[in-house]
């Protein structure tokens, strides 16, 4: 059974979700929005440019759902938060089979539901996001930081279109640097991505999928020519710094491997 956040605006269900982080953090537990809602968050002179994207074609909204993250050390405080201060309801049947990595929600009145995953994002390649205390989950709020808002974006295998168009809006968004202040930090892209031959190569491909789409956009109007040009050198840019960044002996040996064998996870869609 799934959900659609039926009845709900864009600012209604982004407002849900800041609110579930907020009472997160009264209980001293570790909450952040992943997604495409961190994306217009942290995007918000681009709301525009969002909606007129249709990122989920010919319906009106842009959203769907809420994704959360946190860290399994409080895996307990949040299933309070949730169950017993919020309210929302868990299938047992989910949460015998999947609770360890991860929980998914449904509101009292099933408006929508709430997926929370721990740690990190383990889809087509893992995304992590260490311990509390010394984790990225901290660098942010109320979303996980712009780097990895990118990251989850550029680590799937087989990109669809919706995500592409979140790629744009974050990259017209957001300056590359070398921090995590609001900006895409290169260093961490080449540590991370410098190791993992496989993500490096998604992310990569999945970059120039993102010139090729935008460039079809700017031909509809859909972005105009500054938003076109913005993108394309950010785009470029990343491309070429992931090309001579500093890479692994891990990298290095499954690179000699390239393509002959599987590089990336199958993801399927978990019960909800």
């Amino acid at each position: 059974m799934e959900f659609h956040a039926a009845g709900l605006s864009d600012d209604e269900i982004i407002s849900e979700a800041v609110k579930i982080v907020k009472e997160a953090e009264k209980k001293g537990v570790i909450l952040r929005i992943l997604g495409a809602l961190a994306i217009r968050i942290h995007s918000r002179d681009l709301v525009n440019l969002h909606k007129n994207l249709r990122r989920l074609g010919d319906l009106d909204r842009s959203f769907t759902d809420i994704d959360l993250i946190g860290y399994s050390s409080q895996r307990a405080g949040i299933r309070q938060l949730m169950e017993k201060d919020l309210s929302f309801k868990i299938s047992s049947q989910f949460l015998l089979l999947h609770g360890k990595d991860r929980l998914i929600y449904y509101h009292p009145q099933n408006i929508y539901h709430v997926d929370i995953f721990f740690d990190q994002l383990y889809f087509s390649h893992t995304l992590p996001f260490g311990k509390k205390g010394k984790g990225r989950l901290e660098l942010d709020n109320p979303t996980i930081p712009v780097t990895d808002l990118l990251l989850e974006k550029l680590q799937i295998h087989q990109i669809n279109e919706k995500d592409i168009k979140d790629v744009i809006v974050l990259l017209r968004g957001h300056e590359l640097g070398e921090n995590d202040n609001d900006t895409i930090n290169l260093k961490y892209l080449s540590n991370l991505l410098g190791d993992d031959w496989g993500f490096w190569m998604d992310a990569v491909e999945n970059l120039r999928k993102t010139i090729k789409y935008a460039e079809s956009y700017a031909a509809q109007s859909l972005i105009t020519k500054e938003d076109l040009d913005d993108v394309v050198d950010k785009c470029l840019r990343l491309i070429d710094y992931l090309e001579k960044c500093p890479k692994t002996k891990n990298w290095e040996k499954r690179a000699k491997t390239g393509t002959k064998e599987k590089y990336w996870r199958d993801v399927e869609e978990l019960y909800r």
